[in-house]
């Protein structure tokens, strides 16, 4: 089966740490992955940033510029079933209003957010993404 994934996210970084979510479901989970997610119908971009970010982070946006769009193509056991999906992700680079995160789960697909050190990060603790916009960003 093959899916499409849309979804705007948030690449939170001070003094070389990251701000990351562990994925609690999905393609990713058990990894580590870039607050974010999936566009309501009629919402501009912009508004999901803010809204998965305070969802997942409980951090309000201070600032936020356009940085990428990238997509990979994965293969993950959905319902016992192979589903192929091609994830699509448009990447803004933020400022939060405080650096305080969300440390417990938001009862969708987050186990908490946690500062990573980025020194500190493997590819295979990440999802696809996460690593291709840090080597995008001269951090890997």
């Amino acid at each position: 089966m093959e899916k499409r994934h849309l979804g705007v996210y948030g690449l939170i970084i001070n003094s070389g740490k990251i701000a990351l979510v562990l994925k609690s479901r999905g393609a990713y989970i058990g990894k580590l992955d870039l607050p974010g997610g999936s566009i309501e119908h009629g919402e501009k971009p912009e508004e999901t940033l803010k809204r998965e970010i305070k969802e997942e982070l409980n951090a309000d946006v201070k600032s936020y510029k356009l940085f990428d769009a990238e997509s990979v193509v994965v293969d993950w056991l959905h319902h016992d079933e192979i589903e192929n999906m091609h994830h699509i992700g448009i990447f803004y680079k933020v400022q939060l209003k405080s650096g305080n995160l969300k440390e417990d789960a938001d009862g969708f697909d987050s186990l908490g957010a946690k500062w990573y050190d980025i020194d500190s990060l493997k590819e295979s603790m990440v999802s696809p993404l996460v690593w291709i916009e840090l080597k995008k960003l001269n951090l890997k």
